[in-house]
Formats: structure tokens, sequence, C-alpha cells
């Protein structure tokens, strides 16, 4: 097949990309470069079977031959992104995400939306299926985001409904793994950036807010299976084993053997107290569940990020 990835050249993107090539697959990467980077797809640039055109998925698609398959990845993902872009970010969830469909529309192309764990907001049901409508505020700092994606996520299924357009929606809880910018602003790059700059870890509220991390190739696994489902509702794709940020932070400084304080600062507006998939649906309808540990998966991002810039500076 000859798979368009809009957003290919991020984090997750440029997994998914690799995966698609090892399937045999051709890949047509579709991304503006605004958080996405080149040096996350470099390693692809030679293979006959990859291309990429720098393009704004908001504007009109350019015209780019068939495709057999439309994969929307393409959105700013971290806080310090998307709240630096928050219009950019609301119109990549709607009027990119429209383009896309559109495209799957005509050509008869499969698609695939990947949303996130912040479609549940601050949620009240724990762990969060599926079926959670969610707890989210719309005029919060957040909501360009959490908002963009709800969005999306409702404009896919009217398509789907009113347009016969054969769709997946994935929601995605936090991935981590090489590939993440270390100023990124969510929790793993944050603290291996602080860490590596033997700087204090930076603990928000007072850190018993959870989380449940899961590392990029079992995500890559879990949407790639999706792909060949006929599953139109949303499926939660993420790693149940739920843990405190403190515990993760305590963790990270007996791996590293870092030495430096936590540091407590006040906990930002919205965020979420509790985030651990129900995974349910995708034991059953995929036969997936994460395989990578989290120390196995540590292991690889922190020596992936050792040959990273350091942003902090360490204390003289």
């Amino acid at each position: 097949m000859r798979i368009l990835v809009a957003g290919g050249a991020g984090f997750i993107g440029s997994h998914l990309c690799d995966r698609l090539l090892a399937e045999q697959h051709q890949v047509l990467v579709v991304d503006n470069l605004v958080t996405g980077r080149l040096d996350n797809i470099s390693h692809l640039r030679s293979n006959p079977a990859f291309e990429l055109i720098e393009h704004d998925i908001c504007e009109p698609l350019p015209a780019i031959g068939p495709v057999d398959y439309v994969c929307n990845l393409a959105s700013p993902a971290s806080p310090i992104d998307y709240m630096a872009q928050p219009v950019d970010t609301l119109m990549v969830g709607a009027a990119g995400t429209k383009n896309l469909l559109d495209l799957a529309r005509e050509q008869q192309a499969p698609f695939l939306l990947t949303s996130t764990s912040e479609s549940y907001g601050d949620p009240e049901e724990h762990p969060q299926k599926e079926t959670y409508w969610g707890r989210v505020n719309p005029v919060g700092p957040r909501s360009c985001y959490d908002e963009a994606k709800r969005f999306a996520e409702a404009l896919t299924m009217a398509y789907h409904r009113h347009h016969d357009v054969n769709t997946r929606i994935a929601r995605i809880f936090n991935t981590y793994g090489p590939r993440m910018k270390l100023r990124d602003g969510r929790v793993v790059p944050a603290f291996l950036d602080q860490a590596l700059a033997g700087q204090p870890l930076t603990v928000f509220g007072d850190g018993s807010q959870t989380r449940s991390f899961c590392y990029v190739s079992d995500l890559v696994d879990g949407l790639f299976r999706l792909m060949w489902t006929n599953e139109r509702l949303p499926v939660n794709l993420g790693n149940p084993n739920e843990m405190t940020i403190l515990e993760f932070a305590e963790l990270l400084q007996a791996k590293l053997g870092h030495e430096g304080d936590i540091q407590f600062m006040p906990l930002p507006e919205d965020d979420p107290k509790q985030r651990q998939p129900d995974i349910t649906k995708a034991r059953e309808l995929l036969g997936w569940e994460p395989k990578v540990s989290l120390d196995m998966g540590l292991t690889d991002t922190i020596e992936h990020f050792r040959t990273q810039e350091v942003t902090f500076q360490p204390k003289l």
C-alpha cells in the first residue's frame, strides 16, 4: 500500500513510518515541521519507498497521487508546544482533520485518527474506558489541545456515519521513547533533561497524580493492529501500569544515580489527577497489550537522550 502519514516527522509518527516501511508499504509523509523534526526521519530519506512533502494540512492538500490509507498523527502534542500555538493546534484538529478526511473520502481509503487520553480530561472514572465521556474544561489553558482532539473524533465519526468513510480512532495514553524532544513539557523528557543536567527534578503538586507510561514500540504495534480492523469507535492504547509522578521521579533517580533534590512546584491548572487506560477492548479486539517493561524502555530512552542537547544548565 501507499500510506500517507500526516505528522510523520513527529515522535510517534516517525516510529509508525519505520513500522510501515518494515511491513513493505510505501510511506508518504506530509508534515509542516513546526513540531516534527527532519532528524526523526533522516534515516528514511534514502529509502525509495519513502517520500516527504513539507506542507501544512490546514491548507488545501497538494497533488499527491493515489493513496491507499490515510493516517492522521498531525498535531502539537506537548504542553509547551500546544500552549505556545493554541490557534494552530485547534486548526490542525479541525481544518487539518477535515482535509485529510476529504482525501480519504475521495480516494476511498481507510482513515486512522490518533486521538488522546486528554479527551477524558481530569477524569472522574478510573481507569478510563472508551465509553467514558470525559470531564474537560472547554475554556481552560489546555482546551486548545483537548477540544481539538475531541472535535477531530466527532468529525471522524461524522464522516463515517454520513459519508461512509472507513475510519478508526486511537486514544493514545502517555507514550515515551527515543525521538521525544528533551524540552517537551511531558514528564519523561522533562525529568530526564533535568537529571542528565544534574538539576533537581520538578514535581508539580505533591506528586500524587498518576500516569501510565507506554513505550513507543508497543504503542506503534497497537496502532498498526488497529489499522486493519473494522472498529469505528475509539480504542484506548496505553500501558495500564499506573504510578504516581513522585514514584516515577524516585525511580528515575535510582536508575540514573541522580543525587539531586526533588523540587515541588504548584500544580498547573486542569492537570489530570489520574491517568490509567482500561485496555480490555484492545486486548480483545487486537490481541494487544504492552510488552516492554518500564525499566527496559527507560534504558533505551536514556541512551538516546544522552546524545541530545541538554537544555538545563548544571549548577556551578
